[in-house]
């Protein structure tokens, strides 16, 4: 049983530590919102408008990786005002 509490503190040092790099994640496009997710997706990536649409439709998805905290919190915002659903992981 030792072992166990020792993994346990250990694993919640790590959750402490502070993320400074993020994943900004499509989770949801309702299909009437569409086009203006499409919008904030390609402001966002810089994707032209065939590979935005395909990722908007592929969603749930991975839009950006590694980005600082503030631009992902902005985008993420960006994203849920345009009326989709999305998250940092």
């Amino acid at each position: 049983g030792g072992t166990m509490v020792m993994a346990g503190p250990a694993g919640a040092a790590e959750d402490v530590e502070e993320k400074t790099e993020f994943n900004l994640m499509l989770d949801e496009v309702p299909a009437d919102k569409k086009i203006a997710v499409l919008k904030v997706v390609r402001s966002l990536t810089g994707l032209g408008l065939k590979e935005a649409k395909e990722m908007v439709e592929s969603a749930p998805k991975q839009i950006q990786e590694a980005m600082p905290k503030d631009a992902a919190e902005n985008a993420k915002k960006d994203i849920e005002a345009a009326g989709g659903k999305a998250s940092l992981t």
